[in-house]
């Protein structure tokens, strides 16, 4: 009796552990699936997206591009092709603002896992991992209309600022800049954290002239004409790509393919007209499938 006794237990014993490995086993296939998958089947690991959240940096006083609308909310250009793309690949978009002149630290801390905000490409190419160029653009200086500055040679002996670690900045200030002879020239090259100090700054006289990226001067100084003017000479031409942190191939590749499938679509022409009055145009958009 002794012995069937433990003949059945020991069979027992056996089956409990055969269903707890069976139910262990399920429950980790589940659990890797659900945290390295999204909707559309790219996994979470492949593209660097944790948890299926999409975290974008921008720089929230950077309208059209990435501002903070009437409602409070934010939005902008830039913001609204991130939902886009967020949407397409099944991840949730995270805005996330930041410090311009802090933008690396939070990239690679691994806080955000992108910069997306009318981001230079041109001198910043070594730092990044960028998609395709998709926007064109200029930076151009935002003078006063009753100075008596009236083109780039006007500039000297004058004080001009720029937001700090801007394209701007850097055309300026770095010794191989495009206008590094120009920026020598100026009485004093200043910095802003946001560009709406600067033209506070500048309506008031602090400084003379605002060196700036030319969608967001337009947006600036719509119905302020008779304070502020465009030089007609530009800085530099450039483009604007969506920043990664060096190396993070897997992610860029999966959002440059999405934007030109909204491309093609006609979606980014649609986002394009929703800011027109804002100085975006399609013609600007350069990036095709």
């Amino acid at each position: 009796m002794k012995k069937k006794l433990v003949a059945i237990f020991a069979v027992a014993c056996a089956a409990c552990l055969a269903l707890f490995a069976l139910a262990g086993c399920s429950g980790s296939s589940s659990s890797d699936s659900s945290s390295s998958s999204s909707d559309n089947g790219v996994a979470a690991t492949e593209t660097g997206v944790e948890d299926g959240v999409f975290t974008v940096g921008f720089d929230q006083e950077f309208p059209p591009y990435g501002y903070v609308g009437d409602d409070g909310n934010f939005t902008g250009f830039d913001l609204d092709l991130a939902t886009e793309v967020a949407n397409r690949n099944g991840w949730q978009v995270e805005y996330k603002p930041i410090n311009w002149d802090a933008k690396d630290m939070e990239l690679e801390s691994g806080s955000i896992d992108c910069i997306w905000n009318g981001f230079t490409i041109e001198g910043r190419e070594d730092g990044y991992t960028f998609t395709d160029p998709y926007m064109d653009n200029s930076q151009v200086v935002v003078v006063r209309t009753d100075g008596s500055i009236n083109s780039l040679a006007d500039l000297s002996g004058k004080n001009v600022m720029a937001q700090a670690d801007s394209a701007a900045y850097h055309l300026l200030a770095d010794e191989d800049g495009d206008q590094a002879e120009l920026g020598k020239t100026f009485a004093s090259l200043q910095t802003t954290p946001d560009y709406n100090t600067g033209f506070m700054e500048l309506e008031s006289g602090a400084v003379d002239a605002l060196a700036i990226d030319l969608p967001v001067a337009k947006f600036n100084i719509q119905g302020k004409e008779n304070t502020f003017k465009i030089l007609d000479e530009q800085l530099s031409s450039e483009h604007f790509g969506v920043g990664f942190k060096l190396g993070n191939t897997a992610l860029r590749d999966q959002v440059e393919q999405t934007l030109k499938d909204m491309t093609t679509d006609g979606t980014v022409q649609k986002i394009c007209e929703k800011y027109a009055d804002q100085g975006i145009s399609y013609d600007q958009w350069i990036l095709q499938p």
